[in-house]
């Protein structure tokens, strides 16, 4: 039975998937952790406008700070915290 070449495609398969999962899991947490990284660092601010840069980059910093505030004022209130 080990030399069954059925069970030997079904391994390959397995593998294959397993290898395809690992990669498209990794990919999307990647680029999703890169465009939030770029969104609040600012990146599409006009070139060499360092009052816009930084403005977009505190606004949505306190914008962040503002929608974690939130959140936990709804769960206070919900009685989940």
């Amino acid at each position: 039975m080990a030399n069954d070449p059925r069970e030997a495609a079904r391994a390959k398969e397995a593998k294959d998937t397993l290898e395809r999962v690992k990669r498209d899991h990794e990919s999307f947490l990647g680029s999703s952790m890169g465009r939030a990284a770029d969104h609040f660092s600012g990146s599409d601010a006009p070139e060499g406008d360092k009052i816009e840069l930084w403005g977009r980059r505190i606004g949505r910093t306190l914008s962040l700070f503002a929608v974690i505030a939130l959140a936990y004022w709804l769960g206070y209130q919900l009685k989940i915290w």
